[in-house]
């Protein structure tokens, strides 16, 4: 990182999932020069992905790190600098902005483009970790359509989960909902579309405890709280946790406006936030959607407003080098 050190650069991009790349892309496009800064897990939630297969362009479908190794290597082919590197503070009193990255390099910033993601909540189980991609998913409209006419479970009591039963029973034959309490937190809406679901069934004050198979999910262990009892479920191919996701926006609380989880919010029809130069795109400012696609596509959004602000403030910038002089 020494080749680097107090170099301002254009555009910093902190995050390498499809938002960062895409951005990265974009950027490198119209002559921005950025630099990427891939963050503790390069290429993002995708690293953990088997089979995508709802990627516009992939039709025989594609392995998730093979889809973010071709999104870096597009990239970089246009003059993006991809860099493994965590930035671990940002100074947001002036612009350029000062970032350090791994704690010891500092580098400025003219504008910022924060892609650092989201990431699913998990209930930290051994087997649940180990089948991840195998069986184990956070997101059923990702991974519903591999488990036709399959039972499934879904494990949560919220919107989120009930969202999940409903649209995996468009290809499961049947879906079991394990919850921990007697009754759901799901808004009455999304309960009452679940309850009327002949292909729902649910297991009240239960908890997964562990997931079977070596290779892929070959059942699950399911303890009532209660009694104590384990039901073992042979049957089970695929499991989907869906207890919430948490964006990776931590660096920026207090400083840009979020929502109650921790959501960026930007204005309307734009990646801009509260700040001069810094935009927000994919999962850390989507709490909705949650695609690969649609995260490249607020990267793409962010780069190109990125790139208006730059040429806005170009003038701006010439003057006050030409002050200093």
């Amino acid at each position: 990182m020494k080749d680097i050190e107090g170099k301002t650069f254009n555009v910093v991009i902190i995050g390498s999932g499809p938002a960062g790349l895409t951005a990265a892309l974009y950027a490198a496009r119209a002559d921005l020069e950025p630099i990427v800064f891939e963050g503790p897990e390069p290429g993002g939630q995708l690293m953990q992905t088997t089979d995508v297969e709802n990627y516009p362009g992939y039709p025989e479908g594609v392995l998730g790190p093979k889809m973010m190794e071709d999104f870096r290597k597009q990239a970089q082919r246009f003059g993006a600098d991809c860099r493994y590197g965590y930035v671990t503070d940002i100074e947001f009193d002036k612009r350029p902005y000062k970032l350090t990255v791994d704690e010891e390099t500092e580098v400025f910033a003219k504008s910022i483009i924060i892609s650092t993601g989201a990431e699913a909540k998990w209930l930290h189980l051994e087997s649940e970790q180990r089948l991840r991609g195998k069986g184990v998913s956070a997101c059923a409209t990702c991974d519903g359509a591999f488990f036709r006419n399959e039972h499934v479970i879904v494990v949560g009591g919220g919107d989120t989960a009930m969202e999940e039963a409903t649209f995996l029973t468009k290809f499961a034959s049947k879906v079991t909902v394990v919850h921990r309490r007697d009754e759901l937190r799901a808004s009455k809406v999304m309960q009452k579309r679940a309850f009327a679901d002949e292909k729902i069934e649910f297991m009240w004050n239960s908890e997964l405890i562990e997931v079977l198979g070596d290779q892929v999910v070959e059942g699950v262990k399911i303890k009532n709280r209660n009694t104590g009892d384990v039901t073992t479920l042979e049957d089970v191919t695929g499991v989907f946790v869906a207890i919430g996701h948490k964006p990776n926006t931590d660096l920026f609380k207090g400083v840009l406006t979020m929502d109650d989880v921790g959501y960026i919010q930007t204005k309307s029809q734009s990646t801009v936030t509260d700040l001069p130069g810094v935009f927000a795109s994919g999962d850390a400012m989507d709490p909705v959607y949650r695609q690969a696609v649609t995260a490249a596509g607020t990267g793409c959004r962010a780069a190109i407003d990125a790139e208006r602000f730059l040429a806005d403030h170009a003038e701006e910038e010439k003057e006050k080098a030409a002050t200093t002089a």
